[in-house]
This record gives C-alpha cells, structure tokens and sequence, in this order.
C-alpha cells in the first residue's frame, strides 16, 4: 500500500506539472459529465475559455479514461500525449484523480486571432485525490510555475495545442 501511495504521489505532480491550468468551478464528482465547449475568444475572456477547458479535463481524469483526453487537445500536442501517458499511468493502478483543481495566481492573453488564443499564465496544482478501490491519497499542492499555453479551436472546441513552461 505505501508502494502504491508514493508512486500517486510521484505522479500527482509529474501529471500537475504537465498541464496543470486553471480552475476555480467544477464538479468533484467521478465520472462527471464532460462540460460542453465554450464560446469563441472574441466572445469569452481568453481566461474564462482556459478555465472551462480544465473543468472538462478535470472530468475526464475523474472518469479515469486517457483516451477521453483526445478532443481536449490538437492532434500534435506534445502535452496531450504527456497528459494521456500520465493518466494511463494512474489508470493501470487502477486509479482515477477527483477534485483535480490548479489555483490561477496570474494570467493574461498574450493574443488572440481567429481559431487561436494564446495565454501566460502562473499556476499551481492546488488539489485532487487519487483514489481506487481501497486508496485514497491527496495529492500534494505544487509551486506555482510560469507557463504559456497555445489554444486552438478546432470543430467548434477549444484544444490545447502546446504548454511551454517559462524560467
């Protein structure tokens, strides 16, 4: 049991380290529902796109399900394949991340064009709790760390297509 605690622990912050992005909102429930898409970003406040994306990343890492990740991110998104390859890890053990929040501490929309939006943000991992059959295990919070996340929309969805992280 310890074994499997560390290596939670272990991969609560590799996987928040990847594209852990925004939220305040959401539903702590497994198994939620994915929300449904946002407006465009001439419409919504490139922040307020972020954040509906992550409650529906927050969902599917919820339900468990890596291949459910695909529609939040473009088809070459390095961090899609990091998220996916993260999730499957915690899927294998048997485990499913709930409550999975990150805490905003600054953002801004660096610019925005038709079909792209581009934002800096700084985050931090602020909870979420892998849990299977018989674990249950909080992850730990994260530092904060600087990033710039790339957004495109794509069949009427907004998908990350890069997270690169800033010194």
């Amino acid at each position: 049991m310890l074994g499997v605690a560390a290596g939670v622990l272990a991969l609560g912050v590799a996987a928040g380290a990847l594209v852990a992005v925004v939220v305040p909102g959401g539903s702590d429930r497994p198994g939620a529902a994915v929300p449904p898409a946002t407006p465009t970003a001439g419409v919504a406040d490139g922040l307020a796109v972020l954040a509906a994306w992550d409650r529906r990343r927050a969902a599917v890492w919820a339900a468990g399900d890596p291949a459910a990740l695909r529609p939040l991110y473009t088809r070459n998104s390095r961090a899609g394949r990091r998220d996916r390859a993260a999730l499957a890890a915690y899927a294998d053990r048997g485990l499913r991340v709930v409550g999975l929040r990150s805490q905003l501490l600054a953002g801004r929309v660096v610019s925005r064009a038709r079909g792209r939006l581009v934002l800096r943000i700084t985050d931090r991992l602020a909870r979420g709790t892998a849990v299977g059959a018989r674990t249950r295990v909080a992850l730990p919070a994260a530092v904060p760390r600087r990033r710039v996340v790339v957004l495109r929309r794509k069949a009427g969805q907004w998908r990350v297509a890069s997270v690169r992280m800033l010194p």
